[in-house]
């Protein structure tokens, strides 16, 4: 006997996914660390949690896919709640970026004789920041320019023009990771050589890890734009997409590039 909804929330069906998920972040980060240790079976148990962290998104994602496209339970109130929710992790994010930019632009105020007195730290040789960090500066927001063409694309109807333009922001995105691991590899110091080098490489790591992820986002939504799954009032996935690459643009302009100008002092 069917039982009709009176509400529009969607209360979600009992998903494996929560506690797959969370195991394989749990092996992946105690694998990690025995791994680095050198511990028997590390190595094996770090590889089980970085299978079991993507298959489940893969799945998650085809869960809430299916919820959404073809079962009719985004309603316009379920999308306002994922719209708040978007907002709420990108606030999250926010903070977490100017944790890491004020660990970075701390010791420049007053260094410290363990560095030399002197910032950067003595020995330390920094990238130039007008070599592979300025010329991969403009990349991201044109990737950012790029899925605005595709959101304006999906208003008008333009099933065509918007998977061009996710083609477009997706190829940036890919050169724009490419350059960064060049700087990566042609850096002169590395995660190991003290405050400097740590904190540059976790800030940057952290920034490249949100842009990696974005285009893992962003490549979903050109295949679903290609599909057909998107509409002219329906799209809050690629919206939150897009709203994601918008916050790792902003990050790079206002996070990294003083970064690197620090560097270069």
């Amino acid at each position: 006997m069917s039982v009709s909804q009176k509400h529009p929330y969607h209360l979600v069906d009992p998903s494996p996914w929560l506690i797959l998920g969370s195991l394989g972040a749990l092996a992946s980060t105690v694998g990690g660390v025995m791994y680095m240790h050198s511990f028997t079976g590390g190595g094996t148990l770090l590889s089980l949690g970085l299978g079991m962290i993507p298959y489940t998104m893969i799945v998650w994602r085809r869960d809430v896919i299916r919820e959404s496209t073809y079962e009719g339970h985004h309603t316009f109130m379920v999308q306002l709640g994922l719209r708040y929710g978007m907002i709420l992790f990108i606030v999250s994010e926010v903070t977490f970026f100017l944790a890491f930019l004020w660990a970075f632009l701390h010791p420049p105020l007053a260094p410290t004789v363990e560095i030399g007195a002197i910032w950067s730290p003595k020995g330390i040789d920094v990238l130039d920041p007008w070599g592979i960090p300025f010329l991969n500066t403009p990349i991201l927001p044109s990737s950012g320019a790029a899925i605005t063409w595709a959101h304006h694309a999906i208003l008008a109807g333009l099933k065509e023009e918007a998977v061009y333009a996710l083609v477009a922001t997706v190829s940036l995105a890919l050169v724009f990771t490419g350059l960064q691991g060049m700087e990566y590899v042609e850096a002169p110091f590395t995660i190991s050589d003290g405050i400097y080098g740590s904190t540059f490489f976790l800030a940057t790591g952290s920034h490249g890890f949100h842009a990696i992820v974005g285009t893992i986002f962003l490549t979903t939504c050109g295949i679903r734009e290609y599909l057909g799954h998107f509409t002219e009032k329906h799209h809050f996935g690629f919206e939150a997409a897009a709203w994601h690459r918008h916050f790792v643009d902003v990050v790079r302009l206002f996070l990294l590039l003083p970064i690197h100008r620090r560097g270069g002092n």
